[in-house]
């Protein structure tokens, strides 16, 4: 982990891709970092749309049209959530005001077709991203990451993939701002 224990994320954190970060699996993410300890580091990538939907995954809920989101590259045969509100669900986590991790999948499916969620209040994601231990923090050392330290809301979290990584540095502001607008191939600027 980084020397500068400020520098260091908690669970609620967006990690920001920087803008030429070649990874396929990151080109302009933004990770929601789920848990973030000295073993290692979970977290769900927000604005990766798949090609499934719910349906496709989960039979019993075929008739919700939730888009599944890509959570990153690790095991992209599990399938994990996040939701927004109260918390509803046994053994969910929060990681963030009104932003709940996991939970009683059991209980979400039949809270779901006793339509007690509104299927936009809860995002799916196929695989996650992770970091052994002391991963992430060489990871930011090297720049690989930008921070987003403030206060997440739902709101935040469902803009649309496309802007959520820029909207995230405007919010910024300053030189974050100014690397918004990077053009992700800068030969074609």
């Amino acid at each position: 982990m980084s020397e500068d224990p400020k520098n260091e994320p908690i669970a609620g954190n967006l990690l920001i891709s920087e803008p030429f970060l070649q990874d396929e699996n990151f080109i302009r993410s933004v990770i929601l970092l789920c848990d973030h300890n000295e073993e290692g580091s979970f977290g769900l990538v927000l604005n990766k749309p798949s090609i499934l939907h719910l349906g496709d995954l989960v039979e019993e809920l075929a008739f919700l049209d939730n888009e599944v989101f890509v959570g990153g590259p690790v095991e992209q045969n599990t399938l994990h959530f996040i939701y927004f509100g109260e918390k509803a669900l046994e053994g969910s986590i929060s990681i963030g005001k009104e932003i709940w991790w996991g939970g009683d999948f059991e209980s979400l499916v039949e809270n779901l077709k006793l339509g007690r969620f509104e299927p936009q209040d809860i995002m799916f994601f196929i695989g996650y991203s992770g970091w052994g231990a002391g991963q992430l923090g060489e990871e930011l050392q090297t720049n690989t990451w930008i921070i987003y330290r403030d206060q997440i809301s739902p709101e935040t979290l469902q803009n649309t993939p496309e802007e959520l990584w820029k909207g995230l540095l405007k919010n910024m502001g300053g030189e974050f701002k100014v690397i918004a607008n990077y053009p992700l191939d800068p030969r074609l600027n």
